[in-house]
């Protein structure tokens, strides 16, 4: 993974509407469907690499292994490995993981709320001439 570098004044690595924004990189490694779907599985919970696999249908190993060193790089994640054989590899959210699920729950709260509206809106507009 490539972290572009950033030069600017250190308010503007937070500002998502700057194209060099560190903030907007973080965002788009985020705010995918697999990693908020690995965030709500992890919860509050530490959980080997197959629960978290089989908590999340259709995800591949591939992909699951590279959204949790993604997570893990950017501190969501913390990653630890037991020394045994075969070796135990667990995962757990880290504070700011915690604090990101709040906001993915939140999310999933408004999905739910207004999937009724957004069915109804999105038959409209199919239909439309």
């Amino acid at each position: 993974m490539v972290t572009k570098q950033f030069n600017g004044p250190p308010e503007d690595a937070a500002d998502l509407r700057r194209a060099d924004s560190l903030a907007r990189e973080i965002f788009s490694d985020v705010a995918n469907k697999w990693a908020f779907l690995i965030i709500e599985t992890l919860g509050d919970r530490t959980r080997r690499f197959s629960e978290v696999r089989d908590g999340i249908e259709g995800i591949s190993h591939k992909m699951l292994t590279q959204n949790l060193r993604m997570l893990e790089r950017n501190g969501l994640v913390e990653r630890r490995v037991h020394p045994t054989v075969p070796p135990r590899v667990e995962y757990t959210l880290t504070e700011p993981g915690r604090g990101l699920r709040a906001t993915v729950g939140a999310m999933c709260d408004w999905t739910q709320r207004h999937i009724g509206a957004i069915e109804e809106a999105r038959r409209r507009f199919d239909t439309a001439p």
